[in-house]
C-alpha cells in the first residue's frame, strides 16, 4: 500500500517570499519539527540534480536521508526524492498565489514502503499528514512574523 499524503496552508505573504524561504532547504530545520540538520552534498543554489543529506529524528531514532532534487521551478514547485534512507519518498512543494499578499503552499509526500513498513503504511500516512500540517503551521507563523 503506497503512502500518498497532501497537506496545505494559506500564508499571508507574497508567493515569491514563501517560495524563496521554503525552497532554501537550509531553512527546513527551522520549520520541520523532525529535521535536525541539513548538509549540502553539492553546492547551492538549488537546482535539478542538487543533492543534500537531511538528518531527522522520529520517535527518538536519528536517520539520514539523502535527497536529490528532480525539478525546481522558482515560486512554482520543488520536487525531491530520497536517494538513501529506510523509506523511499518523493516530496513535492507547490506554491500558488491567492492574491498579491497570500500564498497557498502544499506539500505532497508519496512513497512505496517495502518489507515490514508495508504493514504500517496506513499509520505512517496518518503520522506524515499530522506532522506535515504542524510543519506548515510553523512555516506560516515564521513567515507571517517577518
Amino acid at each position: 500500500m503506497p503512502v500518498d499524503v497532501m497537506a496545505d496552508v494559506v500564508i499571508d505573504r507574497p508567493c515569491k517570499d514563501v517560495a524563496a524561504y521554503a525552497s532554501d532547504l537550509s531553512n527546513v530545520s527551522d520549520w520541520y519539527e523532525s529535521v535536525e540538520s541539513v548538509s549540502w552534498k553539492t553546492p547551492p543554489p538549488l537546482a535539478a540534480g542538487s543533492q543534500l543529506d537531511i538528518v531527522v529524528s522520529v520517535l527518538g531514532r536519528r536517520t539520514t536521508y539523502g535527497y536529490e532534487i528532480l525539478d525546481f521551478v522558482p515560486s512554482e514547485r520543488l520536487v525531491m526524492r530520497t536517494s538513501t534512507g529506510p523509506l523511499a519518498m518523493e516530496t513535492i512543494y507547490t506554491w500558488a498565489p491567492i492574491d498579491d499578499g497570500r500564498t497557498r503552499m502544499a506539500i505532497r509526500n508519496h512513497g512505496e514502503p517495502s518489507g515490514f513498513a508495508k504493514l504500517s503504511a496506513p499509520m505512517m500516512s496518518a503520522g506524515i499528514r499530522r506532522s506535515s500540517q504542524r510543519d506548515l503551521k510553523t512555516l506560516k507563523r515564521i513567515l507571517e512574523e517577518r
